[in-house]
């Protein structure tokens, strides 16, 4: 299974900049229209404000001409008022004493003033303002100030009548409503002026920033959308790339080899491995069949989730077979179909030879419980052979032929019950009793033992070893397996060859080799080289290697054989280290 690999959502720079970007553009627009709509207002009261005290001073000059030409009767302000509120932008004015008694009013007129509100613009003592948004109206009240009476100046129309007559009773009226007035008490004037023209536009400028505002809104969702996809399709191309690696590694890392097909069976992948047991190329085995590649066919999946094994054998341009253990599968897709075939390549060249060597082993084992039986039954008898042998030849004489033929014998039985003493050795092999002994110790007694046999052949004997190299091992067995090695090497050696016995250590095993410059083997040769009775030379029992063979596997170590034919042969004890 593969493992699952979570990538953190990090922003990048260009991400967090843009977010940062959008939040203070909204930020800006925010506040832009808050002071603009803030602005407005407060120009549209500087404006409404301005506008209402000019009405108020022309209205309190109007009262004035109107007070000049008042007749009994009638009230001038009234008619003032009423002609006044007739304007669009004037929504009512009212005009009243300080008692709250109405002196003259027109117009879409609100609630009466309270003697709160009476109470509060005479205090104030100037003008006071508020924005009724009921009635979409602003509101100006202050004490009202008509102009006081003057002496009226000479006109056209006065010139029919005498001049100080008219003059004088225009101002004598004039003074008798002033005095009526200021007996009254104070008057209060409260003019109302329509705002829905400043309301509209007011409102369509909230609606006009509240959809730059949602426009924004949607440009900086979409782009915390796009921004989000893009972080998360980064994330996904990471967690790809991550498992690409992964899978590679795994794939690289495989001790086995890996081959994938198509749907057509064509091979479109493999491994390092693969090649090398192949000993192709990918671009050389690209677009190839299996069948091409193997000694059979290769088993179709008959199911969808089957796993096939089976035995068979590379067929590299050059070399000898190599036998494989080939493992089928399906390989599927996310939706569970069926996409082609992983086939797993493994080397069985080191297993097959671990089989020859069990095989081996039981062989050896089944021979030396049969030639201990067979030696336990033979031995008696050749020696009451032997004894006959002699007795016959004593019999004979001195010089005669059945003396000759009677020392024959016994040499014969002699040479039988040697062969007869190594099966049993071979049958009945006693258990090693290791202990820690110096390379320097045991070499030089093979030195003294070989050294004659060396100088009568004429062959060079050279050691390479180091003398503080220690083994642990049976001595006396492991003499024996390298006498028998070395003996063996003498008999292939030609006069003035070269035999080498040398020693190391690597990776806590050590090394002992003997190496010849003899005529080599086959491989043939070497495949039987441990097999009991099996022999390259006409007066050797076969029984030698195969129990230098059998010590060796007592010290849980292993021999390995290299030889070239017309070269020479090198063998090479591996111990492993102190053993428990």
């Amino acid at each position: 299974m593969i493992p699952s690999v979570k990538q953190p959502f990090k922003f990048s720079r260009p991400a967090l900049a843009l977010i940062l970007a959008s939040a203070l553009l909204a930020a800006i627009l925010g506040v832009a229209t808050v002071r603009n709509l803030n602005r407005e207002q407060q120009l549209l009261e500087d404006f409404l404000l301005q506008q209402g005290l000019t009405l108020i001073r022309s209205f309190e000059a109007g009262a004035r001409t109107t007070m000049m030409h008042h007749r009994s009767g009638t009230n001038p302000l009234e008619t003032l008022v009423e002609e006044t509120t007739k304007e669009q932008s004037v929504a009512y004015i009212r005009i009243v004493l300080e008692n709250g008694e109405t002196v003259a009013e027109s117009g879409d007129l609100p609630k009466p003033l309270t003697k709160e509100d009476i109470q509060q613009i005479l205090i104030a003592d100037c003008t006071v303002t508020k924005t009724i948004k009921e009635s979409s109206t602003f509101e100006l009240a202050r004490i009202f100030k008509p102009l006081k009476p003057q002496m009226p100046r000479r006109g056209k129309r006065m010139e029919t009548q005498p001049p100080d007559l008219m003059r004088n009773r225009m101002y004598r009226n004039m003074q008798r409503m002033e005095r009526e007035r200021q007996e009254k008490g104070k008057q209060l004037i409260v003019v109302g002026l329509v705002t829905s023209d400043f309301d509209a536009a007011r409102h369509e400028d909230s609606n006009r920033a509240l959809f730059m505002g949602a426009l924004l809104f949607l440009l900086g969702s979409a782009g915390l959308y796009f921004l989000f996809l893009y972080q998360s399709i980064r994330v996904g191309k990471s967690t790809l790339a991550n498992m690409q690696i992964y899978t590679d590694n795994v794939i690289k890392s495989m001790p086995a080899g890996l081959i994938t097909l198509n749907r057509n069976g064509d091979i479109v992948s493999c491994n390092s491995n693969a090649e090398q047991l192949l000993h192709r190329s990918y671009p050389e085995i690209k677009g190839m069949k299996p069948e091409e590649l193997f000694s059979s066919p290769i088993i179709q999946q008959q199911q969808e989730n089957s796993l096939l094994e089976q035995d068979l054998f590379c067929l590299p341009p050059k070399g000898e077979r190599i036998p494989v253990k080939l493992s089928t599968s399906p390989l599927l897709d996310h939706d569970g179909r069926n996409n082609g075939l992983v086939i797993i390549l493994r080397d069985m060249r080191d297993i097959r030879k671990f089989e020859q060597q069990l095989e081996l082993s039981r062989r050896l084992a089944s021979l030396g419980k049969m030639a201990a039986g067979v030696a336990h039954e033979i031995r008696n008898p050749l020696g009451t052979l032997r004894g006959f042998a002699q007795y016959f030849g004593k019999e004979a004489g001195k010089g005669s032929e059945g003396e000759k033929y009677a020392d024959l014998m016994v040499s014969e039985v002699d040479r039988l019950n040697q062969t007869i003493s190594s099966l049993l050795q071979f049958a009945r092999a006693r258990q090693p009793q290791c202990v820690q002994i110096n390379t320097n110790e045991l070499f030089s007694k093979l030195t003294t033992l070989m050294d004659a046999d060396f100088i009568a052949k004429q062959i060079t004997f050279n050691q390479k070893y180091d003398p503080q190299l220690t083994l642990y091992c049976d001595p006396d067995l492991l003499l024996q397996v390298l006498l028998n090695l070395l003996k063996n090497s003498i008999s292939v050696t030609n006069s003035g060859g070269k035999v080498t016995l040398g020693a190391a250590l690597q990776n806590n095993e050590t090394y002992i080799s003997v190496t010849d410059t003899g005529h080599g083997m086959t491989e043939e040769e070497q495949e039987k080289l441990f097999d009991p009775f099996f022999s390259t030379r006409k007066d050797g029992t076969g029984l030698g290697l195969a129990i230098s063979h059998q010590i060796v596997e007592q010290h849980h170590g292993r021999i390995e054989v290299k030889s070239t034919l017309g070269k020479g042969t090198t063998m090479t004890i591996i111990l492993p280290g102190e053993q428990s």
